[in-house]
């Protein structure tokens, strides 16, 4: 055998070893199916519930509690009688009763005054009141004295009906003679025709 043919004839073997194998047919795989009905639980792992870890929160004091009352603090009077009327006047805790030209009747808005003073005086029983009646610069000084006079008392009488009683109350008529106001028109009459409420000392 020539050298060539051998040569061929190893080349030729080579290629069949190697191409044979992979020309194989596969074989088929077959599925089984699976009854799950009977499948075997024993086989699954059970679940095992473990209890959650307790954490302790901590009250929080930042926020307001809301079932607390807000604390109420009040601002004490002042001891002077002097300063004690300025504050109660300011504050409207006692407020002037303002009347009409030559009248001595209470209205409406001086008897919303009287009330407020009212309720201030049943609340502070330590403190006495003075009712100065006032008016403005017409009429003559006899006349005006008797109109503060009546507008002192209308003032008292009306307290009275609130709860005040009478043996607190002192009256006094200054007419025209201490206005509040010292301008000649209609703006500065109107602020001297008044019962004035001073605070006074038991």
């Amino acid at each position: 055998m020539s050298k060539a043919l051998k040569v061929f004839v190893c080349s030729l073997l080579l290629l069949v070893v190697v191409l044979v194998p992979a020309c194989r047919p596969k074989k088929a795989v077959t599925v089984v199916p699976t009854n799950t009905e009977t499948t075997n639980t024993s086989s699954i792992p059970t679940m095992t519930t473990t209890q959650a870890p307790t954490t302790t929160i901590a009250t929080n004091t930042d926020f307001v509690q809301t079932d607390t009352q807000p604390a109420v603090t009040s601002t004490p009077l002042p001891t002077d009688i002097e300063e004690l009327n300025r504050v109660a006047q300011s504050r409207g805790y006692i407020q002037d009763a303002f009347f009409g030209f030559d009248e001595a009747t209470l209205p409406a808005d001086a008897q919303t005054a009287l009330g407020n003073s009212a309720e201030w005086l049943k609340s502070h029983g330590q403190y006495n009141l003075l009712i100065e009646g006032h008016c403005d610069e017409r009429g003559t000084e006899q006349y005006n004295l008797a109109l503060g006079d009546r507008r002192a008392n209308t003032a008292k009488e009306y307290l009275m009906t609130l709860g005040i009683d009478g043996s607190r109350i002192r009256t006094v008529s200054y007419g025209e003679e201490r206005p509040f106001d010292n301008g000649h028109d209609e703006s500065a009459w109107a602020k001297n025709r008044r019962a004035h409420l001073v605070l006074v000392g038991r």
